[in-house]
């Protein structure tokens, strides 16, 4: 990694976040799946992240920015751009902290994001393109506010990083984890708890066709910008990893496994089905990676699968028929 990254995240820094944001945010379950563990014939746990505050991951990484500050430092507000999940966390920190928030979304943001956006409290502003939504916030950072990005931060890693910190204190014994990459932050704050901690332990990266930015990037050894994000999985929408992001993914991740979307909304539906939790696509997608990368995981391993988010609707499940993923099986009644 070139010193212009620097400082770069370590465990400490993680450390540090999880006392720092330990009364913002829930500890969220991480459960055995007999289901799960019978259908890839090794031992399967899921992390339920998406119970979390504003039903992602997010909040851990934007409190920890936010506390991070000086209160004077951040008088003006919080600032972001996004369209998804990361708008629902820096708008739900905004709120719990007393700080004004204003969120810049791309026009075709859902109406639900919007609202919900706006129901914590932010002041929504739209833009036409990228460049417009980014000039933008330029000028609200030179007027004071604090630009929260999206995934490119050490302080949003760290608190993200959190995750990795329950994992290891609930499945000690993981031999491998399976998480969804988008733009990277959480990934990042992942992997240095975990290569500090438990280096053995294997991490799978997943993405989807048409939000697959850090796939292309890691094949073709250099930043791949997407020209558009086509993908359902909405959350998984960085249109191109940071040089920061794309370091630490070829440090830390075994690979990134694309799958189809179509993939992972049968994935969604199979959660749905067996394990009563509606994951978004980007969440589901470990599954449907997981179930590709089989081959990997002996009886013995231990496989953690985790789910980021659960921001999405029924909706979503719809946009292809079902396949033979969705087990016409009665639902599992002896645990996750």
């Amino acid at each position: 990694m070139s010193d212009v990254l620097a400082p770069t995240l370590t465990l400490s820094d993680v450390q540090r976040a999880r006392q720092r944001i330990a009364s913002c945010v829930r500890r969220t379950p991480l459960v055995t799946s007999v289901t799960l563990s019978e259908r890839l014939k090794t031992n399967v746990y899921v992390k339920l992240e998406l119970f979390q505050k504003t039903g992602s991951f997010k909040v851990r990484g934007t409190f920890n920015k936010a506390l991070s500050l000086a209160p004077e430092i951040h008088a003006k507000g919080l600032v972001t751009v996004s369209g998804g999940n990361h708008a629902l966390a820096v708008a739900y920190t905004g709120r719990a902290l007393d700080l004004a928030t204003s969120v810049l979304m791309p026009e075709n943001t859902p109406r639900t994001f919007v609202e919900a956006t706006r129901g914590y409290g932010a002041e929504v502003k739209f833009a036409t393109t990228a460049g417009e939504a980014f000039a933008q916030v330029a000028e609200l950072e030179r007027d004071g506010w604090i630009y929260i990005h999206p995934f490119d931060d050490p302080a949003l890693m760290a608190g993200q990083g959190t995750l990795a910190l329950e994992i290891l204190d609930d499945v000690p014994q993981v031999t491998d984890i399976v998480l969804s990459v988008g733009g990277g932050g959480m990934m990042a704050g992942v992997g240095t708890v975990i290569k500090s901690l438990k280096p053995s332990v294997r991490i799978w990266g997943v993405e989807t066709q048409g939000a697959d930015c850090m796939a292309r990037s890691m094949a073709a050894g250099k930043i791949v910008t997407l020209e558009a994000m086509t993908s359902v999985a909405r959350s998984l929408g960085a249109p191109a990893p940071s040089e920061r992001t794309f370091a630490m993914a070829r440090q830390y991740l075994e690979s990134v496994t694309v799958v189809s979307d179509k993939d992972a909304v049968d994935a969604a539906r199979f959660l749905l089905d067996r394990l009563k939790v509606l994951a978004e696509p980007a969440a589901s997608s470990t599954f449907a990676a997981a179930s590709r990368l089989q081959g990997q995981f002996s009886a013995g391993k231990h496989v953690v699968l985790l789910l980021s988010g659960g921001n999405t609707s029924l909706d979503v499940l719809a946009i292809s028929p079902p396949t033979s993923l969705a087990s016409p099986h009665p639902p599992e009644v002896r645990a996750l």
